[in-house]
Order: C-alpha cells, then structure tokens, then sequence
C-alpha cells in the first residue's frame, strides 16, 4: 500500500504545481516588414504575466539602427512593441540576436515579409539565439518551424492536457480509448483549420472559459464513475471528446493566430503545426498510459484516493473558469 500510495502522492504533486494558468509560456513573435530599400516595420511580441514582461529584445548587426515606433501596449499574456529599423545595407544576409534568451525557456517565431514578395520563417530558441536571415524560406523551415510550435504549444496548453488527462483516465479499454482520442483530435483539427483559414470565428475569451468548464465536467464525471454511477461520458467517451474538441480547436487556433502564420505557406504550415499537436499530445498520452500501468498493479484502491486526480484536476480548472468569467469584465 506504502509504494502505491507514493504514485499517488506523486501524480497529485505534479497536479497541483503546474503552472496556475494555463498557456502561460507561448513563443514570443517577431515580424518584419520591408517598407523600402533598407527600412522596416517591426512588431516585437514578448510574453508577459500582468505589467511584468520577459527581458528579451532583438538585436541587429552594426549597421542597422532599431528605434521606437510608439508606446509599448499590453495584451493578454504579453507585451507589443514596435520599432523602425533603417540599415545601410540589406537585411537579408546578416545576424539577429534575441538578447537575454538563453536565460529563458521561451522560443522565439521570426517571420520576415520583404519588398519582393519573398516570406521567411524560422524559429530561434534558448540555446540557439542567433541566427542568420535568408532572403526566402523553404518548405522544410515552415514544416521544422510549425511542428516545434505545435508540439510546444499542446505541452505548455495546460488546460488540454488536463482533458486529455481526464479522459484516459474515464475511458476503460484500449480500443475505446483509441477512438475517443481520435475523436478528439478530428474535432479539434477540423475547427482549428476552419477557424485559421477565416471560414468560422468564435470570441477567444468565451471560448477559453467553455474549455475551462469542460474539464470541471470530466472531473465531476470521475468522481460519478467511481462510485459505480452509469454517465454518458463512462459509456460513449468519444462524443464528449469530440462535442469538446471542437471548442478546443477554437484555444489551439487562437494561439496559433497570436504568433502568425506565413502568409504563402498557410496551408503548409497550418497541416504541420497540427501535426506538431498531435505528436506532443501522443507523447503525453504514452506517458500517462505507462503511469495508470503502474499504478494498476494495485485493484483495491480506497475510493478517497481514486478521488484524488478527479479533485486536483476539477479544482484547477475551476480556478481557471472563473478567472476567465471574470476577466470578461475586466
């Protein structure tokens, strides 16, 4: 009892210290638009917590001089900033740096629109915070890009990890669990292509709350089921999965259209950042399926203790759905 009990305590721990809001770590956002010959329009999109933003800038070759274009503004969950940058030379060939990022875990998605009509994407990271600008990005950098943002983006989602959490847990059998899974992922892959390529829209902030919500409800169904009470989501898991998925698929796009999309790789980049979801969201589920391995060699669990995840997991998203309630007033 003593050794099962501590996997108990461990998956609780886990629980309770993720971060308390969820999407908190997001890639910050740095576009560049060619204006004329060797003049640009810059937006730089910093993750931030309240008036608290990370200390990171870009920074240029000599030869280019960045100055402010106006008041730096906040939005939800970060800082925008703009800037001018004039050089004496084209851009395209030389050297950024993004300052002070390797003392962090945030990447950064640089996206580059020059006068010619020529797109580049990529991304750079922590232990990689300098790299040089190309005049045109390949396809192989918008796949490489968007499937890191997509993977990042499901492993930092706290809130859809938390509902994929909740329905392995519910769901009993391999088979089931295969298909509510996939349920899932068609649901939230069919509203966010729809909703990234303009053909439906829902208000992020409602949207946010409902998935909130949905995890309150999985968690309530948990306790139900350990009881022994018959529920809808215990006997067809797929339609809950799919029904909430597609509100899900609404949270994916809006992160998604926060830090951009190249505009003539859309469709390339939009296919792989789903992709990117779903490894990360395979990988998650690989992990929980080993732990309810372990955690299954012991059949006669105390009903408290099986309990245990459905409060954890119900608590925190209760805090969630009502912070974003609120923040509608805000």
């Amino acid at each position: 009892m003593k050794r099962s009990l501590r996997y108990i305590l461990l998956i609780l721990a886990l629980l309770l210290t993720l971060p308390i809001g969820a999407h908190e770590i997001r890639p910050a956002y740095l576009q560049i638009v060619q204006e004329s010959d060797n003049h640009y329009q810059i937006l730089w999109k910093v993750p931030a917590m309240g008036d608290m933003s990370l200390k990171i800038y870009p920074s240029f070759e000599d030869g280019f001089q960045l100055s402010e274009a106006g008041i730096p503004r906040p939005v939800s969950g970060a800082m925008i900033h703009n800037y001018a940058l004039s050089g004496n030379r084209p851009l395209e060939g030389s050297h950024i740096e993004i300052v002070n990022l390797n003392k962090t875990m945030v990447d950064v998605l640089v996206n580059i629109t020059y006068l010619n009509g020529e797109k580049v994407s990529l991304m750079l990271h922590p232990d990689a915070p300098i790299a040089l600008l190309p005049g045109s990005s390949s396809k192989w950098q918008v796949v490489q890009t968007y499937t890191v943002l997509g993977v990042e983006h499901i492993w930092f989602g706290i809130d859809h990890l938390l509902f994929v959490l909740a329905l392995i847990i519910i769901t009993k059998g391999f088979k089931k669990l295969v298909t509510t899974i996939t349920a899932f992922t068609l649901a939230h892959s069919i509203t966010l292509s729809m909703a990234v390529l303009g053909l439906a829209n829902l208000p992020g902030p409602p949207v946010e709350a409902i998935i909130a919500l949905s995890i309150v409800f999985l968690a309530f169904e948990m306790t139900k089921i350990h009881q022994g009470k018959p529920t809808l989501t215990a006997q067809k898991p797929w339609l809950v999965a799919f029904s909430f998925g597609l509100l899900h698929g609404f949270g994916f796009a809006g992160a998604l259209t926060e830090v951009g999309l190249p505009q003539s790789e859309i469709p390339l980049a939009l296919a792989f950042f789903n992709v990117g979801v779903e490894l990360g969201q395979l990988a998650f589920v690989v992990a929980v399926l080993g732990i309810l391995r372990l955690l299954s060699l012991k059949k006669d669990w105390p009903l408290a203790v099986k309990n245990i995840p459905a409060y954890a997991i119900g608590s925190i998203a209760a805090f969630w759905t009502i912070e974003r309630v609120v923040g509608f007033f805000g």
